[in-house]
């Protein structure tokens, strides 16, 4: 009984059920009594109109319906949504919190940008298309066709097809886009629809709790979030604000605010127990000047390796990195078992054509510092060398039908490793672009995947048991391009209690305790 109704979801939205932001009453007629409170101040107090003794504009307000944990692009989406979908303007009270007033580690800013439709979950492929229609208010299809290798190099006459069995070509609606105006544009967007800020740091959660008992007996502890705390930037105080719904969008930190709100600490084994298994992954990028490479047709490309770039700019700039290995170990010696199963897929863009070699391990989103600039040539190419691994026998190249271990790095800080470029990442780009053979790295930089490591897809919709938290995070690095469709999806989860634009059911969070993967194998 009880997996069947995780399955199925809850049943009426929690603002369309009519909550109000706090337990006496809703939140209008808290405001309404505050202003009878001010107007009996200014009648006994000398000198004219009524002001308060201190500024308190930098804090957050006392009630809201909604608190958002989270101001990156996730959570201004579902802020957005919720407001554009309210019934009667100004019926619905939103407050973002975000830490990062600067977004200076914030995964939305830092992220490459790039936004494609080939996935191999329909949901995802829906996601994208939304997104992609709300960035260019289009309404097409996923269009691709197939190439052969051959057709793929007269097509980019710049790349080594070598061991790629076939290429899946996107015409449209693929490629990459500006992070930064995206996130500004959404700002700028629900603040003028009413929304609210706050620079601070969600620390706790006031909950009540509800003993049940199911059908076939099964203990379950309900719980309702009632307050939460704020410390506010730059003081050790906190703001209490009464709320009816918790969003929690807060990236790579999710997983800390879910515990905050208890999740996980139950038994293991049981839904009680079970974590929201989302975590920070350090991820770097690098930017780098080659004058012989690809020209203005390059796209974004994402080697089976892990490896990625695309252009940057007009001046043979180019962006790119690669991510650690998310697989299992393999036998000694080259297995081409999987050599059919290596694949390219390409895309057009917003800004022109784009072409991904598609991988099974996912690829980099990331932010960071500066490094000195440093030229490689190709006698100083070291390709990974671990026997049985990574290379082929006889051949001083990166085998592509082997899976390298997982390395991840320290996700403590934010300082990049200028040798992985030289030893992980420059000898694919080499191999599969031999132009970047010689090559100058300009910069570099480091920041957070939010990295869901039970299956690498988002967690969309409510906690089953704290019954007013919502989840928008854990999308391992697809998350910026599938925002607004996310954004939506919550948005009516919360206003009608069902997905109705895009079924999201296998996206929700009973799926970890349920051990009903959703997996997607087109991770870049």
């Amino acid at each position: 009984m009880l997996r069947r109704a995780l399955r199925l979801g809850l049943g009426p939205g929690l603002l369309g059920r009519g909550l109000g932001a706090h337990r006496e009453g809703s939140t209008l007629a808290w405001h309404g009594k505050v202003s009878e409170i001010k107007k009996k101040i200014q009648s006994v107090l000398p000198g004219g109109a009524w002001s308060p003794l201190c500024d308190t504009s930098h804090l957050p307000p006392e009630h809201s319906d909604v608190v958002i944990v989270g101001g990156g692009v996730l959570g201004l989406s579902v802020a957005y949504w919720l407001k554009r979908l309210e019934k009667r303007q100004g019926a619905i009270r939103v407050l973002v919190v975000e830490r990062d007033h600067t977004y200076s580690q914030a995964s939305t800013v830092l992220s490459v940008g790039g936004i494609r439709q080939q996935f191999s979950l329909p949901e995802n492929i829906q996601l994208s298309l939304f997104s992609v229609e709300f960035l260019r208010n289009i309404n097409q299809g996923a269009k691709v066709c197939l190439m052969s290798p051959e057709q793929l190099r007269k097509k980019f006459p710049w790349m080594n097809t070598e061991g790629v069995a076939l290429a899946s070509y996107g015409l449209e609606n693929e490629g990459w886009f500006d992070p930064w105006c995206l996130l500004q544009g959404l700002r700028r967007k629900v603040q003028s629809m009413g929304v609210l800020f706050c620079h601070g740091e969600v620390t706790r959660f006031v909950s009540s709790s509800n003993h049940m008992e199911t059908a076939i007996g099964e203990k379950v502890t309900l719980k309702r979030i009632h307050e939460v705390h704020v410390k506010v930037d730059h003081s050790q105080e906190y703001q209490p604000v009464e709320c009816s719904i918790v969003v929690n969008a807060a990236g790579a930190w999710s997983g800390r605010i879910a515990e905050l709100a208890g999740i996980g600490k139950g038994p293991s084994g049981t839904l009680q127990g079970t974590k929201l298994p989302v975590e920070p992954r350090k991820r770097y990028v690098y930017l780098w000047h080659c004058p012989q490479g690809p020209g203005l047709e390059a796209p974004l490309v994402a080697d089976p390796s892990g490896a990625y770039f695309r252009r940057e700019g007009l001046g043979n700039n180019y962006l790119g990195g690669c991510s650690p290995a998310e697989v299992s170990s393999v036998g000694s010696g080259c297995r081409g078992e999987d050599r059919d199963r290596v694949s390219l897929s390409s895309q057009a863009s917003l800004a022109g054509l784009v072409l991904v070699l598609m991988s099974r391990s996912p690829l980099a989103l990331t932010w960071g510092l500066l490094p000195p600039s440093t030229t490689y040539q190709a006698d100083r190419l070291k390709w990974p060398a671990r026997p049985g691994s990574d290379v082929c026998p006889g051949q001083r190249k990166p085998c592509p039908h082997l899976c390298p271990q997982e390395e991840e790095p320290d996700p403590g800080n934010l300082e990049v490793d200028h040798d992985f470029f030289q030893e992980k990442v420059w000898p694919h780009l080499a191999q599969r672009v031999p132009a970047f053979e010689t090559l100058k790295v300009r910069c570099a930089w480091a920041g957070y995947y939010d990295y869901n490591t039970f299956d690498q897809n988002g967690v969309v919709g409510p906690h089953p048991l704290v019954v007013n938290m919502y989840f928008a995070t854990g999308f391992s690095g697809h998350g910026l391009q599938q925002a607004p469709a996310v954004g939506r999806a919550v948005a009516e989860m919360m206003l009608e209690g069902h997905f109705q634009t895009i079924n999201l059911s296998p996206f929700l969070f009973s799926r970890f305790y349920l051990g009903e993967k959703a997996q997607e194998h087109c991770i870049i």
